[in-house]
Parts: structure tokens; sequence; C-alpha cells
């Protein structure tokens, strides 16, 4: 017969054993849970007008067609016009990528600056930019008008790129400036002894350690960007509204007869940068996120 000690590791074992799975039980239900809606999504669009009408919402397609998919691309009409979502599908592309590039570069020179290069005032400076975090898109609206009315920006892409620069500017300082406070100030000391200055330091040591927190501030930026729609509807132009303004006048529009397949095609459409996005470095994420939360 077995030892009491090897009855009681035998019965932790079990336990064990029954706990991983409980807890592997518990993830998948709510990955299913939280996919149904996707999964709705998916096969509404690659059904028939006619499928839709006489089969529940969750019911298998009879028929296979790609023909919203192709209407909310190129050829659904937007009240009068009728030019899909291609055209601001390549607005949100222009609006996104340098909009992400500029705040990303301004935030990692911030972080530097206000973890490495403090100047009097500078806790109470980065305070005041912390601010920006908390601010509700609604409050900056009035302003922000103003501003892109004087520069000559209004209803532009640059003036969109413009306001999604300042907006984001507080929250990538703020990654970069957590993640460089953990680096040793030694590494600036030894550069200073080897005569590097300001940006070289900054271009040499910092920069080439910085992957994990850019892959945070890239993720941040493109999908508060990508999703934003108060912005791109007040600040846009007939010719230069984002990919969220279309889907909301697409899918909001009372003329004929409403096709759901080609809404929910319009909306995987939408959805899809940011979701590659995240299936691609998104296992970076919470690891850049938490790079620097320990200063060795």
């Amino acid at each position: 017969m077995p030892s009491l000690d090897q009855r009681v590791v035998g019965e932790r074992a079990s336990g064990f054993i029954f706990f991983k799975i409980l807890i592997y039980a518990l993830l998948l239900a709510a990955a299913i849970y939280f996919l149904i809606p996707f999964f709705i999504m998916v096969i509404t669009s690659i059904k028939t007008m006619n499928d839709i009408r006489t089969g529940h919402l969750i019911s298998l397609p009879r028929e296979v067609t790609f023909e919203a998919w192709r209407k909310a691309w190129g050829s659904a009409c937007i009240g009068v016009n009728c030019v899909g979502m291609k055209g601001y599908f390549l607005n949100s592309v222009q609006m996104v990528v340098p909009a992400v590039a500029i705040s990303t570069m301004i935030g990692a020179f911030n972080g530097y600056v206000f973890s490495k290069w403090r100047f009097r005032g500078s806790e109470t400076f980065f305070t005041f930019l912390l601010l920006g975090c908390f601010i509700p898109f609604q409050v900056i609206l009035l302003p922000m008008s103003r501003t892109l009315g004087l520069l000559r920006m209004a209803q532009s892409t640059q003036g969109l790129i413009l306001v999604h620069t300042v907006y984001g500017l507080p929250f990538t300082s703020l990654f970069f400036r957590n993640y460089y406070v953990a680096i040793p100030d030694e590494l600036v000391e030894a550069g200073k002894i080897d005569g590097a200055g300001f940006f070289n330091i900054f271009w040499r040591i910092f920069l080439p350690i910085s992957g994990p927190i850019f892959v945070v501030s890239i993720i941040w930026q493109t999908t508060q960007i990508w999703n934003d729609f108060l912005f791109g509807v007040c600040f846009s132009g007939s010719e230069s509204q984002p990919i969220t303004v279309a889907l909301n006048n697409l899918v909001n529009t009372s003329t004929g007869v409403k096709e759901y397949n080609v809404d929910m095609a319009a909306a995987i459409i939408a959805g899809i940068p940011t979701l590659l996005v995240y299936i691609v470095s998104g296992k970076y994420f919470v690891r850049g996120l938490t790079a620097g939360s320990v200063k060795s």
C-alpha cells in the first residue's frame, strides 16, 4: 500500500490537474463567448439576402457568396456616393501611418528627456503633459477646430494627422518615460565619457534597445487612431473621411433594401487592420508594457 506521503502527493497532483482543466475550460468558454459575434458577422457576410431572411442568426449559409464583400469594398452606396469602402480605407491608412510614426518618435524623445535629462520644472511639465491622458475627446473639439481653421488644415487628412498626433503624445511620452526610467543612468554617463552628446546618446544607445516599447506605442496608437470616430466625423471633409465614418454612413443609410450582409462585410473590412496588428505583435504588447516596470 502507498504511504501517507505518497497519498498526499497523489491527492495534490489530482487536485492540481482538476484545477488546471477547470481553468482551461473557463478560458475556452470565454473565448467562444467573445468569438460568437465575430462568427455571426463572418457567416452573415457570405450569405445571400434570401438566406438571411429565411434562416436564423447563427445558421450556416446554404449558398456561399462573396458578392457582399465586393459591394462593400468597391460598389456599396454611401448616401448618394457609390464608391464603396476602398477610398475611405486608403484615407485611414494615409492618416494612421504618419500619425503613429510622428507621435511615437516624439514620444520616444520626450520620454528620453523626462527620464534622463531632467531640468528645473521637468516633473511639473510632465505632470501637465499627462493631463492630456485624461481630457475627454469632446473637450478639445472646439479649440482644435479653431486651431485647424487658423492653420488652414480643416477638413483634410493633414488636419486629422495633427489632431491624432497631439492627442496621442501624452500616452506615448508616458510609455517611453516609464520604460527609460528602468535603464541605468550609467549608460548615459558612459556615453558622455566617450564624447557622445545629447542626440548621439539617444540615437546610438536608447533607440536600439527600445524595440518592446515601440511595439506598445505602435499598437496603442494604431488601435486608437484607426478606430476613432469622433475626430473623423468632426474634422474630416467628404474627401478625407476615415473608414469608421464611412462605415457609419453605410450602415445607417435608409435608401433601398437593407443589405445586412454588406454591412457585416464592411464592418469586418474596417476591423481587419487592428485585428492583424494584434495577431502579429499582440504577444509583445504586455511584455513591452511591463518591461520598464521594475528599475534595475
